[in-house]
């Protein structure tokens, strides 16, 4: 009786445990397929590093711990439950381990205990600490995770500890210390009531572990089954480079993304592997300034809108059983869970992805910073498809904000944001011609200076690149720049959205770079540094491109640049995002800054990998903010809190944004804002 009700409930909840696996299977089957390059050696360390390692939930460290916890505990109990399963058929079954089982019975006691540990402080930090992260969402399947896990761990001790009474033998307290406990509290019961309890909690601890089964795949849990082929399928290469679109492709039907699944199959992976932790969104920049875009919301919309859309596509219940979860069902779920009839079908109206399910408030406040990225455990990828979504909008559909048009269109006409005479890009080196020289100029340079628009428009950041050409005149660089044949690199001109004029922007700078034989390329720009270097080779760029605080590192190295005079500075030293999370650059800024002599290097509460956004980055520095706090001045309230004397940057864009925030703040006197470059020119004799 007992084995074929164990029988029929395990059969049941497998049936079902197939059935929500393989819906999730095919609704993500939905996504366009990409190519697969397997770099087998990458994608193996990301799931040992990541998965196993649990290398980024370390970033909170008791959180960190909990989950460490949780997930070997959770891998170390399944093979005790094995021998809690025989015994509700073999009275005081053990494995066949001989002396060896005390050990095994320890290993699981503890284990079990400790999980229990975790559980408890899971609740507490989710609801009597009640840590901002987790706030971000609370509904009913966070408490049914800590409800289960504590049944789970709870229904062991208390199932090995009446099993010890059924059988009539002494609690062990040393290698099964706390189910011995519990068996030395109920001791004066008698073996039949143990009996009775034993298998009270037998069938409680089975009933949990399938129920919790069943629960896992449609629930925040389901990251447990997806984290790791997320993991493995990754993207490879360089973090937040944006996929290629091919405008010759005549089967396209939209550029960009305007449909959940013309998303790649390896970017729908991401929304069922997504653990709701909420990281993303602490983190995130427009989110922390009261915007409306919420990284973690974001993925979790999209993932409903999969579901309900993939549901009424293949027909298939999203949920299962799916009575237990019809109050989660839209209409279009319900058409699924009903056979998917066409009568319904034809009256479900399926909502748009972009205006119905993401706003495009949403899409328009991404900094682009990847602090979201960098936060997530389980690396789902947050940008590329609000760059996605930002395509479809600018090239399909036309619409953006005026801001953004008005930008495309100066880029387009003269090659700058401004619209300024596309003639007078050079204008900049006025009265330093004897040091800075075109192409034309100087047929032999070993370096290609690229200035930029901000470098050559803008005339706060026309200080940072005279400064950096006199430090590299100073140091004996061959350098040379393009003038007036430079181009925009059209980095934030792809993060907008207009890949098109990308693409035209791209291609004219390689040609350009090969004419005159460029072989390497330095830039004071981290965006145009970043695009270089890791999206331009994939259009055929061949050159070294280094960012100048790199070089300028290299030549103190060198001894070419000697910092001799003292600069009595406190710096609060600000990471760019395109430098930082980007490109993994953080030593060698601060390497520069320790090198010259009176300056203290400060640091920020969020610094390095978690350092605030400025703002300006994905296009927001062409465009207004009307929503909360400005970003720039968050960030700079908090390089004030170190009371510096200055504030350093590696990066026009941040130090534009940071010089704002200091005259918002009224402090632009006592508070420099000044590049790298600045400041070590204040400490070389010329």
């Amino acid at each position: 009786m007992n084995a074929a009700a164990v029988l029929a409930v395990t059969g049941y909840a497998l049936y079902l445990f197939i059935q929500i696996v393989y819906s999730r299977y095919l609704f993500v089957k939905l996504g366009k397929k990409t190519e697969f390059e397997l770099n087998l050696k990458e994608r193996l360390n990301s799931v040992f590093v990541n998965g196993f390692g649990q290398r980024k939930l370390f970033k909170d460290k008791k959180s960190g711990l909990m989950h460490l916890i949780l997930f070997y505990g959770f891998f170390i109990i399944q093979i005790g439950l094995i021998e809690i399963i025989i015994k509700g058929f073999i009275k005081g079954y053990e494995f066949p381990l001989g002396t060896l089982h005390k050990y095994f019975s320890l290993m699981q006691e503890w284990t079990t205990f400790l999980m229990l540990c975790a559980v408890v402080f899971a609740f507490y930090r989710r609801y009597i600490e009640k840590l901002k992260r987790l706030q971000l969402r609370r509904d009913f399947k966070a408490a049914v995770v800590i409800i289960a896990l504590t049944t789970l761990t709870a229904s062991i001790l208390l199932t090995l500890g009446f099993e010890t009474v059924m059988l009539g033998h002494e609690p062990d307290f040393i290698y099964a210390p706390i189910s011995g406990a519990v068996a030395a509290v109920f001791s004066g019961i008698s073996t039949s009531t143990g009996t009775i309890l034993f298998y009270v909690f037998w069938w409680v601890h089975l009933l949990t572990v399938l129920s919790f089964m069943v629960f896992v795949p449609q629930s925040k849990q389901a990251h447990e089954l997806f984290a790791l082929f997320n993991l493995f399928f990754k993207k490879v290469g360089p973090v937040g480079k944006l996929s290629k679109i091919d405008f010759e492709d005549e089967e396209a039907e939209e550029f960009g993304v305007g449909k959940i699944e013309n998303f790649t199959q390896r970017q729908l992976i991401d929304l069922y592997a997504c653990a709701e932790c909420g990281r993303c969104t602490n983190m995130c920049p427009a989110s922390g300034t009261g915007k409306t875009l919420s990284p973690m919301e974001l993925i979790l919309k999209m993932r409903n809108h999969l579901t309900e859309k993939g549901a009424s596509i293949t027909s298939r219940s999203p949920w299962v059983p799916a009575f237990a979860f019809k109050a989660n069902s839209s209409p279009m779920a319900l058409q699924a869970t009903a056979g998917g009839n066409s009568e319904v079908a034809a009256s479900v109206e399926t909502p748009n992805l972009i205006g119905d399910i993401i706003t495009e408030e949403e899409l328009w406040a991404c900094t682009t910073c990847r602090n979201c990225e960098d936060q997530c455990p389980v690396m789902n990828e947050h940008v590329d498809k609000i760059i996605d979504m930002r395509r479809f909008l600018v090239m399909s559909q036309g619409e953006m904000p005026a801001e953004a048009s008005r930008y495309f269109n100066n880029i387009e006409r003269q090659g700058n944001p401004w619209g300024s005479n596309r003639n007078e890009r050079i204008k900049w080196r006025e009265g330093m011609e004897d040091i800075i020289k075109t192409v034309d100029e100087t047929p032999e340079f070993d370096v290609l200076f690229w200035v930029g628009s901000m470098g050559s428009y803008d005339i706060r950041s026309q200080k940072i690149a005279r400064s950096f050409a006199r430090l590299l005149h100073k140091a004996g660089v061959k350098f040379a720049i393009l003038g007036n044949e430079e181009m925009n690199s059209g980095d934030t001109v792809r993060r907008m959205g207009n890949e098109y004029l990308f693409q035209e922007l791209c291609t004219q700078n390689i040609e350009t770079f090969q004419k005159y034989g460029v072989r390497k390329i330095v830039t004071t720009d981290p965006h145009a540094f970043n695009t270089f270097k890791n999206e331009y080779p994939e259009f055929g760029l061949e050159a070294e491109v280094v960012h100048h605080t790199q070089l300028l590192a290299d030549l103190l190295k060198e001894g070419r640049l000697k910092p001799t005079k003292k600069v009595e500075e406190k710096v609060a030293y600000h990471d760019s995002c395109y430098i930082g999370r980007y490109n993994d650059i953080y030593g060698s800024p601060r390497e520069i800054l320790r090198a010259i002599p009176g300056i203290k290097l400060l640091e920020m509460e969020r610094n390095q990998e978690n350092a605030l956004c400025c703002g300006a980055g994905g296009g927001r520095m062409w465009m207004e903010e009307r929503e909360g706090t400005r970003v720039n001045i968050a960030r700079t309230e908090m390089a004030l809190q170190t009371n510096p004397t200055v504030i350093g940057s590696n990066c026009p864009y941040c130090l534009t944004m940071l010089t704002d925030g200091t005259k918002a703040k009224e402090v632009e006197e006592q508070v420099q804002t000044l590049d790298i470059a600045e400041i070590i020119e204040k400490s070389v004799e010329f």
